[in-house]
Formats: C-alpha cells, sequence, structure tokens
C-alpha cells in the first residue's frame, strides 16, 4: 500500500461500520463532490485499502452533500490544466471507475448523479437510491462524451432503447423510473438512504466472504464471455470455493442452528 493520501480525511471521509462495511462519503459539499485530484487520490487508496483489509468485506460509497452524489468532474481542475489528475493510472476517472477489485461496492445516492457522478455510481455493483435523486449523462449536451464508463455500463443495467435515449439525449432518469427498469436495488427516502444501503450491506456480509468475492466474480464476466467459457470458470469457481473451510463450516452452523463462523477472507 502506498501511503495515506492527504484526501483521506478532508475530500473522502472514511470509516468502518458494523466491523466489516467501509463506508466511503465523498466531502466536497461546496463543489458538490466534483471530483478533482486529491479525491481521485484518496478513492484509488482507499479501494486497495479496503481491498486488503481481511475484515471488510463490503463497501459503501455515499455523499456528505445533500444537493449532489458527485456532480462529475471539477471543470475548474480541468481549466487550470490539472485534468489528467481527475484519473489514476490504476482507477481511472476518480480513482474508480477502472478500478479491480473483488469486493462488492453500495452507492448510496441520495441526490443527483448525473455525469462523471452517475459513472461512479455505475462503477458500483448496487444501488441504493431516494426517491427524488436522478441519474444521468449530460456530456452530449456540451459536446463532451462520457468517457468513463457509463454509455456502456448504463446499457448493460437498461433495455437497450432506454439506454439509448439517456445517452443521446442527455436527458437524465428519475429515481422511481431508474427503479421500475433496474438500474436500483433499493428505492427509499433521502433521510434513509445511509441506513438502506447499510442494511443491504449487512445481508451481504453475513456470508462466506469468500462464497460472495467468487460468486461475484463469475456473475461480473456474465456479459463478456460465451457460455463455454462461463461454465469453465464456474467449474473451476466451485472446485475452489467447495474446498474451502467455509463450505465445511457453512453446512454444520445451519444444522446446528447457529451463525456460522466464517474463516476465509
Amino acid at each position: 500500500m502506498s501511503d495515506k493520501p492527504d484526501g483521506i480525511g478532508r475530500e473522502v471521509l472514511y470509516e468502518v461500520v458494523d466491523g466489516h462495511i467501509g463506508l466511503v462519503k465523498l466531502n466536497r459539499p461546496d463543489k458538490r463532490n466534483a471530483v478533482n485530484g486529491d479525491l481521485a487520490a484518496a478513492l484509488d487508496w482507499l479501494v486497495k485499502h479496503t481491498e486488503a483489509d481481511p475484515d471488510i468485506r463490503v463497501v459503501i460509497l455515499a455523499s456528505t452533500s445533500d444537493g449532489a452524489f458527485c456532480a462529475g468532474a471539477d471543470l475548474s481542475e480541468i481549466s487550470k490544466g490539472r485534468g489528467a489528475a481527475l484519473s489514476t493510472p490504476d482507477g481511472g476517472f476518480g480513482g474508480l471507475a477502472r478500478a479491480k477489485r473483488e469486493k462488492p461496492w453500495i452507492a448510496a445516492v441520495a441526490a443527483p448523479a448525473l455525469a462523471g457522478g452517475c459513472e461512479l455510481a455505475l462503477s458500483c455493483d448496487l444501488i441504493v437510491a431516494s426517491d427524488n435523486s436522478r441519474f444521468g449523462l449530460p456530456e452530449v449536451k456540451r459536446g463532451l462524451f462520457a468517457g468513463a464508463g457509463g454509455v456502456f455500463r448504463l446499457t448493460r443495467r437498461l433495455p437497450a432503447a432506454i439506454a439509448y435515449e439517456l445517452v443521446a439525449t442527455g436527458d437524465p432518469i428519475d429515481a422511481p423510473r431508474a427503479y421500475q427498469l433496474g438500474l436500483i436495488n433499493r428505492l427509499t427516502t433521502a433521510d434513509k438512504v445511509l441506513d438502506e444501503a447499510v442494511a443491504l450491506a449487512k445481508a451481504i456480509s453475513v456470508n462466506a466472504p469468500l462464497s460472495v468475492r467468487e460468486s461475484l466474480k463469475v456473475s461480473r464476466q456474465s456479459f463478456d464471455l460465451p457460455e463455454e467459457e462461463l461454465w469453465k470458470i464456474s467449474n473451476k469457481t466451485s472446485a475452489l470455493v467447495f474446498s474451502s473451510e467455509d463450505a465445511k463450516e457453512g453446512p454444520v452452523a445451519f444444522l446446528e442452528k447457529r451463525a456460522p463462523v466464517w474463516k476465509g477472507r
């Protein structure tokens, strides 16, 4: 691990909840959490930190701002010639969009997530959102391009025609409709978003960490590989998981009517 960047505790806050949940909060409320170099470096470091921490099983990405989850790139930074710092070599935009990780991330979106902010939410595996939030890629309205994965990640999560409309018009989709179409996992009010995200994280963190990570690893490849390749990967993963101590502990705990004690990290 590299040295902790200055943005930790300033542009990005971090704490551990319930022993196994990493809670990451974007913290530039005066800039609507727009991504600058310090925020990107902090997120990049936290991805690596939470991946390396054996006690962390799930990570939540939230915001301290009531006005925006994240407004995307900080245009003032770009105007000053510091645009390259908004991406990191390992994590891409915001230190997260292209980050390699195995543990599940949940976006807790209690305010609009537009442009790069939408792309950060889409970088997570699951989304909990407020009924007044919105998601969108307005880049085409400004002659720009959503280059942090939004144009293809939206299409993977929404019906193609709906995604094409959002990409081509730049207009946002409101949270209730996004929930109906499957973009959002849980919909609630703004004041309950973080609680709902923590509840979802707890529902994941009680499960065997190895099983969760390996199952998600296969699931994430389902869009990229033909079924024959997925069968090979699935069989290999199955052998790995079933040979673990957790595969012995789970059935025994079930029969003994007690909570399992997972040994896998």
